[in-house]
């Protein structure tokens, strides 16, 4: 059985038959009419068919960021990033927290966060009258620059709309003083017996 050779096609469609002769074979068009073969001139080269020049200086330039340190193949096959410092000192970290973590779980006491507290700060108790003025102090501040907010807007100034609602909330915050046992200006109560 004799082989047939495939006519070599280029990338702009010129067919070049087994005996050597060139021509853009017919086609059908859109509209259903018939394209005649062309033939090619010997010798004629399209410009899809020319090969573009590729300067090995000009490609270099082109990929410059992306190749890293030329003549550095052969080191990063040598450098393991799991041991350079920073990978060493995280890996120590994720021991302790883990190490810390077990202990937390056998013993059943503090959470993690409470055992990194000072000793002396774990011995102090917490003094709830202390805990009151501390948010009496809070709220007599927020109660005194809602007051000014509220004076600002009474003289004809415009709030924007936090300032705004801090006006609002001053009910609120008498309130929350009243229940811990403050006056409106942070006075402590004197209680009645």
């Amino acid at each position: 059985m004799p082989t047939v050779e495939t006519p070599a096609v280029s990338r702009s469609g010129i067919t070049t038959s087994a005996t050597g002769e060139r021509h853009i074979p017919a086609s059908t068009r859109a509209d259903g009419s018939i394209r005649k073969e062309i033939k090619v001139r010997p010798g004629y080269r399209p410009p899809e068919d020319v090969e573009v020049y590729k300067n090995r200086t000009a490609e270099g330039w082109k990929n410059r960021g992306k190749g890293g340190v030329p003549g550095a193949e052969g080191l990063k096959s040598e450098v393991d990033p799991a041991k350079t410092a920073a990978a060493n000192k995280n890996a120590k970290r994720r021991e302790a927290r883990k190490k810390a973590a077990a202990t937390a779980e056998s013993k059943e006491e503090e959470p993690v966060a409470d055992a990194q507290l000072k000793p002396e700060e774990e011995k102090k108790p917490v003094d709830p009258e202390a805990e009151k003025e501390k948010e009496a102090k809070k709220l007599t501040k927020k109660l005194r620059q809602a007051r000014e907010l509220k004076d600002k807007k009474e003289k004809g100034d415009v709030l924007l709309p936090e300032q705004f609602e801090k006006v609002i909330k001053i009910n609120e915050l008498i309130r929350q003083l009243d229940n811990l046992g403050f006056d409106a200006q942070g006075e402590k109560k004197m209680t009645e017996t």
